[in-house]
C-alpha cells in the first residue's frame, strides 16, 4: 500500500549542481575516472569544493565505490553513503536518498553519481551471461529456457500484450522515438546530435524482438553524470537557482520482479510506476496538468507510453496519441534514445536545466518537472520545481 498522506520531505532539499563527462561509445578511461570527472564538474557547477561534500549516493551494479570516489575526488570525511538497487530504477531514488539525508541533518552536501563504460565495457543490453546464484536469478530461470535472454525480449512480452489489448500496431511506439530524436538533434551533447528520424525511419528499422525495432531501444553509452543535493536553504546561496525537490518516491508493485513480472493480473501497465505516481502527486499537491516538462525513462519506447498512462496524463492505450499530439514536452535532452544511456541520471540533469532556463530545447517558463526512473523494475520518481 502506498502512502495515505503526503510525506514530510517535499521542499526541504534541492539539486544545486549538475555535471557530466562527454557521452561516447569508447571513453578510453576507467569508470572511476569518469565518476570523479562528473562529480567534480557537478561541484564546480554548484560553486562548491570537494571538501564541502559529506555524503555520496550511487547505484548497485557499479564498479566505483563511494569511498574510492571520495578519495580520488579529494573529498574528506563522509557521514552518509548509500547505494540503491535495480539498475535504472535507482536513478531518482539516489536523489531521494540524498534529500532524506540532508533533511534529517545526517549530511549537508550529498553528491549522487553514475558512471560506466556501458558500450566499450559491460553492455547491459547483451542480457544474461554469467550470474551467481541468487533469488533474482531464480526468477529469471523461469524465462531463460524459452529464449527470453535480453532486456529487449523481456519488454517485448509486455509490449505485445499492450498492442493486442488496445488494438494498436508497433508503429505507435515510433512517436516516442521520433520525439526523442528531434530534441537530440538540437542537443550538442547528444550522440545523435543533428540526426532526427521520421516515423518511416522507425518503421524501417530492423526487428530486435517483436514488436520492438532497433529504434525502440535505447543506445549504449560510456560516460558519467553527477548531481549535487543540499538543503533548500543552502542551495539558495549557491551559484544557480535551486531545483527544489517537491516530491520523491520509490515504488514496487505486487508480484514485482526485475523486468519479468509476467504473472501479474495484467501486462498492459506498470504497477510500480503507479505506486510512484500516487506518492508524487500526493506529496507535491500537483496533478498532470501542472507539469511543464516530463523526463520519462526511455530504455524502451513502449514503457514511455505506459508511464504517461500510469501518471494520468492520458487513458490506457492512449499514450501514443498523447505523444503524437505534443501537448507535453517530453525528454527535451533527447532521452536515452537520443542523448545518452546513463541509467536515467542525465534525465535528472535535464530537468534541472529546464528549471534554470538553460536547456538547449527550453520550455518557456518551465517551473515544474516530472522525472522518472527505470521501469519494469522497482522504480523511483521526482517532481522538481523552481524556488517560488
Amino acid at each position: 500500500m502506498s502512502l495515505l498522506r503526503p510525506d514530510g520531505l517535499g521542499g526541504r532539499a534541492a539539486v544545486a549542481g549538475i555535471g557530466a563527462t562527454e557521452f561516447s561509445k569508447d571513453s578510453g578511461r576507467s569508470e572511476l575516472s569518469l565518476a570523479v570527472e562528473a562529480v567534480r564538474a557537478a561541484l564546480d557547477d554548484a560553486g562548491l569544493a570537494p571538501g564541502d561534500v559529506d555524503g555520496l549516493v550511487t547505484f548497485t551494479m557499479d564498479t566505483s565505490p563511494e569511498i574510492t570516489v571520495a578519495q580520488a575526488a579529494g573529498i574528506g570525511e563522509l557521514t552518509f553513503f548509500s547505494r540503491v538497487h535495480y539498475g535504472g530504477g535507482a536513478a531518482c531514488a539516489t536523489v531521494q536518498q540524498a534529500a532524506l539525508a540532508v533533511a534529517a541533518g545526517v549530511a549537508e552536501v550529498v553528491v549522487c553519481y553514475r558512471a560506466f563504460n556501458e558500450r566499450s565495457g559491460r553492455r547491459f543490453g547483451s542480457g544474461v551471461q554469467r550470474r551467481e546464484p541468487s533469488a533474482e536469478g531464480a526468477a529469471l530461470g523461469w524465462q531463460l529456457p524459452f529464449g527470453l535472454l535480453t532486456p529487449a525480449s523481456w519488454v517485448a512480452m509486455t509490449a505485445q500484450r499492450y498492442l493486442h489489448a488496445y488494438g494498436l500496431t508497433p508503429e505507435v511506439f515510433g512517436h516516442v522515438a521520433v520525439t526523442d530524436r528531434r530534441y537530440a538533434a538540437n542537443n550538442p551533447a547528444a550522440y545523435f546530435h543533428g540526426k532526427p528520424i521520421t516515423l518511416a525511419d522507425h518503421a524501417a528499422s530492423r526487428w530486435i524482438a517483436e514488436p520492438l525495432r532497433l529504434l525502440d531501444c535505447c543506445q549504449e553509452t560510456d560516460g558519467g553524470q553527477a548531481v549535487v543535493v543540499t538543503t533548500a536553504e543552502r542551495a539558495r546561496d549557491l551559484r544557480h537557482p535551486p531545483a527544489v525537490v517537491l516530491a520523491a518516491a520509490q515504488g514496487a508493485g505486487r508480484g514485482q520482479e526485475a523486468m519479468t513480472s509476467f504473472y501479474r493480473d495484467g501486462l498492459t501497465g506498470l504497477p510500480e510506476t503507479g505506486v510512484v505516481a500516487r506518492q508524487l502527486w500526493q506529496t507535491s499537491g500537483l496533478r498532470p496538468a501542472d507539469v511543464d516538462v516530463a523526463v520519462l525513462y526511455d530504455h524502451f519506447t513502449p514503457f514511455v507510453l505506459m508511464q504517461l498512462e500510469e501518471f494520468g496524463f492520458c487513458g490506457p492505450g492512449e499514450g501514443g496519441d498523447f505523444v503524437a499530439a505534443g501537448a507535453l514536452p517530453i525528454n527535451t535532452h533527447g532521452g536515452q534514445l537520443g542523448e545518452a544511456y546513463l541509467h536515467g541520471m542525465n534525465g535528472i540533469a535535464e530537468a534541472v536545466r529546464q528549471l534554470r532556463g538553460t536547456s538547449v530545447n527550453q520550455v518557456p517558463g518551465a517551473a515544474r518537472a516530472l522525472v522518472t526512473a527505470g521501469t519494469g523494475v522497482p522504480t523511483s520518481g521526482l517532481v522538481l520545481g523552481t524556488d517560488t
